[in-house]
């Protein structure tokens, strides 16, 4: 895992989102990748993963955690990002895919093939958070990496940028639901709207809302054959 990690004193002295890549670049890295999932916790739709490598001089203004920004805001660096990047590559995971196994796995593997998916080999990878322990080249996995590197940063934007849209889309194809305002988050409009309509294609049946839903669906129409 070899962890070039700052010092105490230099996160301390550098309240910003580059501490991390400037420790790897003196460690004498010259590729850092950083690493983001988004949609681990909605009730419908896919994760998205995103791996970015950034030009070593690069200085993107506003840069912070998808989830502090406004909608305009991270379309805004979406596009700084995508110009600027050397290389971007994103990993979808369904629904299907959460059912199969289970949201843990599916988001490790999804972050093990968004790196190898890159065109270029980084030689250094930073991690929002999940632990890659299979992963040969040299990592860093951060707790809340997403406010603490900008490489975890610009994933996570793009990743966010990208889910976003996709369930904007499927709210044309299930209007029922509110996709496009929470997005497949379990809010109480979806909760509503679940109860109401009950369960789609695009929501995660392994899910306990959705997985009591189905259950109370099974048991009445139990009832209903006696």
């Amino acid at each position: 895992m070899n962890n070039f990690l700052p010092t105490a004193e230099q996160l301390e002295q550098n309240h910003d989102l580059f501490v991390y890549e400037r420790v790897g670049y003196q460690a004498g890295k010259t590729c850092i990748a950083g690493v983001d999932e988004v949609g681990r916790g909605p009730l419908a739709g896919s994760v998205i993963v995103c791996a970015v490598i950034l030009p070593h001089d690069v200085a993107i203004e506003g840069l912070n955690d998808s989830k502090k920004l406004s909608e305009k805001k991270r379309r805004a660096l979406y596009e700084q990002i995508m110009a600027q990047a050397l290389a971007v590559s994103l990993i979808e995971k369904t629904a299907a895919d959460v059912d199969a196994s289970n949201i843990y796995k599916v988001t490790q593997l999804a972050m093990y093939e968004a790196i190898e998916a890159l065109t270029i080999t980084p030689d250094y990878v930073l991690i929002d958070a999940m632990p890659l322990p299979e992963l040969t080249i040299d990592h860093t996995s951060i707790i809340k990496g997403d406010g603490n590197s900008q490489s975890i940063a610009a994933a996570s934007i793009v990743a966010k940028v990208t889910r976003d849209a996709m369930m904007v889309e499927a709210s044309k194809m299930y209007p029922h639901y509110g996709f496009e305002k929470h997005k497949g988050y379990g809010t109480k409009q979806h909760l509503e709207a679940l109860n109401k309509y009950g369960a789609c294609v695009l929501h995660r049946q392994s899910f306990a809302p959705v997985a009591n839903l189905n259950k109370q669906l099974t048991q009445l129409s139990l009832f209903d054959e006696e």
